[in-house]
């Protein structure tokens, strides 16, 4: 697991820079109370979450920055740490070179290439914005801001030189290639989704541990839903009468397991067809977001029935 190579503080970091990157403020409003709960300061993330200006645009650092706000306000009694304000580099500082200092030490080499003399104002902005302004407030590592660019740059779409890139630069900060692999596999998932996460769901909410969403992409011929669990959610065992049920799993980790059998752990591209009148419950890993598409066999006599709640003897026994 994630754990054994990565700190909770890293792979906090890593998770929180993603959802911010790919825009999906629920699951980012979970990670960063996850954050501060494993003990992340408040100027820690701030500076995370600024940060992503450089690689993801104002419009969605600006929009996870407003979500850590509402965060912080509705956690008033748990007396989060504030942590180490960030600097600002003094006037006289020549930021230019500084930064190509910083850049030229975490890149491993002094950066060059054509795109920089067809534009040359870009290379002052990486260097006099990025790599002095943001770089030089502190806060957080070199190392700790480059596993927030990886996972960052890990969920989104087409910017896979970039990711390369900045691959080598965690590795010049010292991150491992195995900690690396783990950050990858940890916001591997995150990409901007095709389907929407959906409102709280509400309705079934009683057959739930935990918190899910749903949204329901179409009830025309066929019931099709989106489904998506926080960390540890689950539904109770249950059977569906009639036509029965195959889920696609579309993110994350979680399991899948029929009564009298041993459970069955799920990732991104998994199928299940379940059979009528099979009892089982599916729902998230301890330490993932899971999401599958719900799809409803159609059949005349299609119902279900809800039983007893997966106690957590038997949860916390799953990896």
């Amino acid at each position: 697991m994630a754990g054994e190579v990565l700190s909770k503080k890293q792979q906090d970091i890593a998770i929180i820079s993603s959802y911010s990157a790919s825009g999906d403020l629920i699951k980012l409003e979970t990670a960063l109370n996850k954050g501060l709960d494993d003990g992340l300061t408040v100027n820690e993330i701030k500076e995370v979450l600024i940060q992503m200006y450089a690689y993801c645009g104002f419009p969605r650092s600006l929009n996870a920055i407003a979500t850590f706000m509402g965060v912080v306000n509705n956690r008033s009694g748990k007396n989060d740490k504030i942590g180490t304000e960030g600097k600002v580099l003094d006037l006289n500082v020549d930021k230019n070179a500084y930064g190509k200092e910083v850049q030229t030490k975490i890149v491993g080499s002094e950066v060059k290439g054509e795109i920089f003399k067809f534009a040359p104002a870009i290379d002052d902005y990486l260097k006099e914005h990025l790599f002095a302004d943001i770089f030089a407030r502190g806060v957080l590592t070199d190392q700790e801001r480059e596993i927030a660019t990886i996972g960052a740059l890990n969920s989104m779409q087409g910017v896979e030189p970039q990711l390369a890139a900045h691959i080598l630069c965690g590795k010049n900060t010292g991150l491992t290639q195995e900690q690396i692999d783990e950050i990858l596999k940890l916001t591997g998932g995150i990409k901007n989704e095709a389907f929407a996460t959906g409102e709280k769901n509400e309705a079934f909410a009683k057959y739930f541990i935990g918190q899910s969403y749903l949204n329901i992409l179409t009830k025309d011929q066929v019931l099709v839903a989106n489904v998506t669990f926080e960390p540890r959610c689950r539904n109770n065992w249950h059977i569906h009468n009639g036509g029965g049920q195959i889920l696609l799993v579309t993110d994350g980790r979680g399991y899948y397991q029929e009564w009298g059998k041993p459970a069955r752990e799920l990732h991104r591209g998994d199928v299940v067809n379940i059979a009528p009148g099979v009892k089982h419950w599916h729902g998230a890993a301890s330490d993932s977001w899971f999401s599958h598409i719900a799809i409803e066999v159609p059949s005349e006599s299609g119902s279900t029935d809800w039983f007893e709640p997966v106690n957590d003897e038997d949860y916390n026994k799953l990896k």
